[in-house]
């Protein structure tokens, strides 16, 4: 899936860090919404890393960083629009996407990336959970010797949320999300049930 041209675009620059830019998509809403019973979809805005995969992220144990081999992604965040301002998002988005190059963080699926503070004024999510990619957007390949750049979806946590995760793990916290019915996208949810 591609998303079109890009309606807005924010961009930082981290000592030490590449340029970060940070994308945002409009998806009108209409066709049949989730569970359909005639209801047009509402539209849904996203956000989309540009620069995170300009460096494949690498162990920082490692003595010597491969400048061509190792995992390479982009992040991807989808909000329902119009129910909160979340363009506050976007220096989040630019600061998690910067992690690997300034923290040697390697982001991977079912990981847990903490900003320390709203992802956008009011929200009442502090931190994300790494989704699996390729739902979304397929992977893009690049020339060998170099991995495929991989389009990581970030789903929003609650401080209860994430801490609960970290004692009972990514999938547990995402079939919890499934079972009570959660949309992820809402960005003025409210927490699961966590008891």
């Amino acid at each position: 899936m591609t998303f079109g041209e890009p309606d807005a675009r924010a961009a930082v620059t981290f000592l030490g860090a590449d340029r970060i830019e940070v994308l945002r998509f409009l998806e009108p809403g209409g066709g049949l919404g989730e569970g359909g019973g005639g209801k047009t979809a509402p539209p849904l805005v996203r956000y989309v890393t540009l620069g995170m995969s300009a460096q494949p992220m690498t162990d920082p144990t490692a003595t010597v960083a491969d400048p061509l081999r190792g995992p390479r992604a982009e992040l991807v965040l989808t909000v329902r629009a119009g129910r909160a301002d979340t363009d506050g998002v976007l220096r989040a988005l630019a600061v998690l996407a910067s992690t690997p190059q300034v923290e040697g963080l390697v982001v991977a699926p079912g990981a847990s990336l903490d900003v320390g503070e709203p992802l956008w004024p009011g929200a009442g999510f502090t931190s994300v959970l790494v989704g699996e990619p390729g739902g979304l957007v397929e992977d893009l390949e690049l020339d060998a010797p170099m991995e495929p750049v991989r389009f990581l979806p970030l789903l929003p946590m609650t401080p209860n949320e994430a801490a609960w995760k970290r004692v009972h793990g990514a999938a547990e916290l995402e079939e919890r999300w499934l079972r009570h019915g959660v949309d992820l996208r809402d960005p003025l949810r409210g927490p699961v049930a966590l008891d």
